[in-house]
């Protein structure tokens, strides 16, 4: 098995598709009580205006009407527009837009439907019926920030304005590229596939006895994804560089002919 300093993907790692992990970290509670007082005083302007228009148009109508189009205003402003927002933009709320974050599953994922309106849902209580005090004391004590309506719909928010510094892709052996073209190589686990990302982009830094035994073992198991075996002579270094940059080019390769395909499958005028 890898190192587990070469085995570091966590639930907190977006991962691109070219299994490089995005590590965007879980918004502090500073920045999410800044988020969380934009949209609330967003909330609060819509439902005045929501209610005085309701009022205007509301004149001639009996009790039980007034009573249901109040009802009605509630669950559109609280319940309703928050849910569109969130799904329509992947996460973002107002106060979240303003602030960087972004609300992503568990799994870091983007959200959908059901996690916006289980958040929104849990969101009118905890917020709105309680002053904010649930989701406060649920935000101080969790790890990842998390309020009750967050952990009822599995999400979490993200900062997404970090900097991000992505080492440059494996450049393919010039002895090996041959070999590559011709290999048949499967696609790498995602934890696998960043462990070599990791070694690799790290081979300066580590020292001579470890970077032998690491690359050995990263080697032997990335050997199973590959046939045939690279030639005779070839060092576990560059054969893990061959392996990343083959790899690369046939996802690359391959998006671009789906892309392809898809342009030709549209209509056009």
């Amino acid at each position: 098995m890898i190192g587990p300093e070469f085995a570091t993907l966590t639930t907190d790692d977006l991962v691109t598709g070219e299994a490089v992990a995005l590590d965007l970290p879980p918004a502090g509670v500073g920045s999410r009580i800044a988020a969380g007082m934009i949209d609330v005083a967003a909330t609060i302007l819509l439902m005045v205006l929501a209610i005085v228009i309701a009022g205007m148009a509301s004149v001639r109508w009996d009790e039980a009407l007034v009573t249901a189009a109040v009802i009605g205003t509630t669950i559109v402003v609280f319940i309703v527009f928050p849910t569109a927002l969130e799904t329509l933009t992947r996460g973002k709320s107002l106060g979240k837009l303003a602030l960087g974050l972004r609300t992503v599953r568990d799994d870091a994922g983007p959200i959908g439907f059901q996690h916006a309106f289980v958040r929104a849902l849990i969101g009118f209580v905890e917020i709105y019926v309680f002053w904010a005090g649930p989701a406060l004391l649920s935000a101080i004590v969790s790890s990842r920030g998390k309020r009750l309506g967050d952990f009822a719909a599995g999400t979490y928010v993200v900062r997404e304005r970090v900097s991000l510094q992505l080492t440059p892709p494996a450049a393919m052996p010039p002895h090996l590229a041959a070999w590559a073209q011709r290999a048949d190589m499967a696609s790498l686990p995602t934890g696998l596939m960043l462990a070599v990302r990791q070694f690799l982009a790290r081979l300066s830094t580590i020292d001579p006895a470890s970077r032998t035994a690491i690359g050995a073992r990263l080697a032997d198991e990335v050997a199973t994804y590959v046939a045939p075996a690279p030639p005779a002579g070839t060092t576990p270094d560059d054969f893990l560089k061959a392996v990343i940059a083959s790899r690369r080019q046939r996802d690359l390769a391959r998006l671009d002919r789906e892309a392809r395909f898809r342009d030709r499958l549209v209509v056009r005028d």
